[in-house]
């Protein structure tokens, strides 16, 4: 059976397999069920995109929810056996910067970061906070640890009145009539280069070019940290506070906290003003 691609042509050149559906629960749980059912089928750069996703789910189990037409769902099937086990932690940060440099290409004069892991935000024009444009999540293919679906969302056109909350925005936010096509596929070839990079150098190879357009570092944060489940009878939030210095050779972000650095794998950062 032909695979629909109508609307997305440039795309298209780019992945194997590009899936247009029309409405889905979730383009990553979709992957994820027909890369186990058909793996030969799915190659490297297998793509589910749709705009109208009815539950689709960010980092932490957040919900990630939007009115039909106006955000764009992708998930991308990665086969990363050539990437080292140790280098795997940068797969979602790749993912996140392929996602920021497509993004950036539409928004000419505004400043697109890369928020630790994987968030991409929009800075004001007039030096206002930044707003989340882009989320990633990337889950291992529970049949095949070599495996990977990284997906993301993308608010495209959504308008400022149904914005979820103060912290988001849009291409439609601002005034930007997005080519979806052509965000699609810059963003596929930059994931595609990133992952090959990733393979070939390891960590070294993208680590400088993230770090770069990553807000995160350099700033004070606020993490949120899940508490091993012996404390207190059960899992509880820590909190640690400090200053993010760098990132790791795991691409875990490097906390200062009254003269002593911490890594963190996993939490939830928030930039303090």
């Amino acid at each position: 059976m032909p695979i629909p691609t109508q609307g997305f042509p440039r795309a298209a050149a780019v992945s194997p397999r590009l899936q247009v559906v029309d409405s889905v629960d979730s383009t990553n749980a979709k992957l994820l069920r027909d890369a186990a059912v058909d793996p030969d089928g799915h190659p490297h750069l297998a793509v589910v995109v749709t705009d109208d996703q009815r539950a689709g789910r960010g980092r932490l189990d957040r919900v990630w929810a939007a009115p039909a037409g106006t955000a764009l769902a992708i998930s991308v099937l990665l086969r990363v056996a050539a990437v080292e086990v140790a280098d795997r932690g940068w797969i979602p940060l790749v993912a996140g910067s392929a996602m920021r440099q497509a993004i950036a290409a539409q928004l000419p004069g505004r400043a697109v970061t890369l928020k630790w892991p994987n968030d991409v935000l929009v800075g004001e024009k007039d030096g206002g906070p930044a707003r989340k444009i882009s989320g990633i999540l990337a889950e291992v293919l529970p049949s095949d640890p070599m495996a990977v679906v990284v997906g993301a969302g993308v608010n495209t056109t959504m308008e400022t009145v149904d914005l979820p909350v103060p912290t988001a925005t849009s291409f439609a936010d601002q005034g930007v009539d997005v080519d979806e096509d052509r965000l699609l596929a810059d963003y596929l070839e930059a994931l595609r280069d990133g992952i090959a990079a990733l393979a070939v150098g390891g960590h070294a190879a993208v680590a400088d070019e993230i770090a770069e357009h990553c807000s995160t570092l350099g700033e004070e944060v606020s993490v949120s940290l899940p508490a091993p489940a012996s404390e207190a009878g059960g899992d509880v939030d820590t909190t640690l506070r400090g200053v993010a210095v760098r990132l790791d050779a795991s691409g875990g972000l490097v906390v200062q906290s009254a003269g002593v650095e911490r890594v963190v794998n996993t939490g939830d950062v928030v930039h303090v003003r």
